[in-house]
């Protein structure tokens, strides 16, 4: 419960700018249902909070199923943008996927998103990127490493 109190007001913290890359859309004041989606964890989904002290500033999550293994999501508040914790969320996010037997990775990114657009191609040159209606479908193999 204490968790979902807390991404609420992280959700309605970030910017219209970065709940747009993020969701695809500006989110209003997101509802109970959708809270409990993002945090949900069990065979097919996981979820990973960043906190400083006791406030979400960043969030990662994956789900099982779709073209790839596994299909990621991530964003970081305004403030925390461009220091990594990005990165470091895909990581270990995609580390514990890996540790339950995922091999391919997908993720869809709006194309005006340079800064991750920039990023994959930093962290997965060999990752197959398809623009479609205005997003690119980025897959990829998953490094166990």
């Amino acid at each position: 419960m204490d968790d979902e109190e807390r991404v609420r007001g992280f959700l309605a913290e970030l910017s219209p700018h970065t709940q747009a890359l993020r969701f695809f859309t500006g989110l209003g004041d997101p509802g109970a249902s959708m809270v409990r989606a993002l945090l949900a964890v069990d065979e097919r989904r996981d979820a990973l909070l960043a906190v400083c002290g006791d406030t979400v500033v960043g969030h990662a999550m994956s789900f099982r199923g779709g073209e790839s293994d596994v299909e990621i999501a991530v964003v970081v508040t305004d403030d925390w943008q461009g220091h990594g914790l990005g990165s470091r969320l895909v990581r270990r996010l995609l580390r514990r996927a890996a540790a339950g037997g995922a091999r391919t990775v997908g993720m869809d990114v709006l194309g005006g998103n340079r800064k991750v657009l920039s990023m994959i191609r930093k962290e997965w040159p060999g990752a197959v990127m398809r623009v479609s209606s205005g997003t690119v479908e980025v897959s990829t193999k998953i490094d166990p490493g």
